[in-house]
């Protein structure tokens, strides 16, 4: 479940609500979703639920547009995770996941600052997005190597329109035993039904 739009503590309260009732339990969000207020009203509306919910977040993409505050640097994620769990009013982050590959940083760096997290407590286990296969294999060999404990999941978009991680993703995160998270299942709206042959595009 994604907080993309719930800016006030309302809107996130009656989303949670509604998930949990469903059955969901998983709540994805990320740092630039609104600049952290997401993640501020998301915190509000888990206080005496947090157990309920496995918490999901991503880092990496530039806050407020500041290259600086972005990326897999060992220095960033500390900055950032801690900058998280204030936001989420949380004691730990369940899955923490690199929201984009950062060319700039090696992914040994990455993997290691992730194994120090998970060593510290501030989260239970690391991911990537929209990672490519060659990029998921080599932070698994980072971790092996290091004797660090890996990436556990990728989150990649996946629709009926939009197959690509069928190719080597899909099977790459199977050899290694990793779970993935898919996103934008409906197409960006493309396969909700509001697109209609003959009809003009609303």
């Amino acid at each position: 479940m994604s907080l993309l739009t719930a800016k006030d503590g309302s809107a996130a309260t009656r989303l949670v609500d509604q998930a949990l009732e469903a059955g969901i339990n998983l709540i994805d969000t990320a740092d630039v979703y609104d600049n952290g207020a997401v993640k501020e009203a998301l915190g509000e509306t888990l206080k005496g639920r947090r157990d309920s919910v496995v918490l999901a977040t991503k880092l990496g993409l530039p806050m407020s547009g500041e290259l600086q505050k972005s990326g897999g640097s060992r220095c960033w994620m500390v900055k950032a995770v801690e900058d998280s769990l204030r936001r989420l009013k949380a004691d730990y982050i369940d899955l923490y996941q690199l929201h984009r590959p950062d060319p700039k940083t090696p992914i040994e760096e990455t993997v290691a600052a992730s194994d120090e997290l998970v060593q510290a407590g501030k989260i239970r286990f690391a991911g990537s997005s929209v990672f490519p296969a060659e990029l998921i294999v080599e932070a698994q060999w980072a971790a092996e190597k290091a004797t660090e404990s890996g990436l556990v999941s990728e989150q990649a978009p996946y629709s009926i329109f939009v197959r690509g991680i069928e190719r080597s993703v899909l099977p790459t995160c199977r050899k290694y035993g990793l779970g993935t998270l898919v996103w934008s299942p409906l197409n960006g709206g493309w396969l909700t039904g509001k697109y209609r042959v003959g009809q003009p595009v609303p």
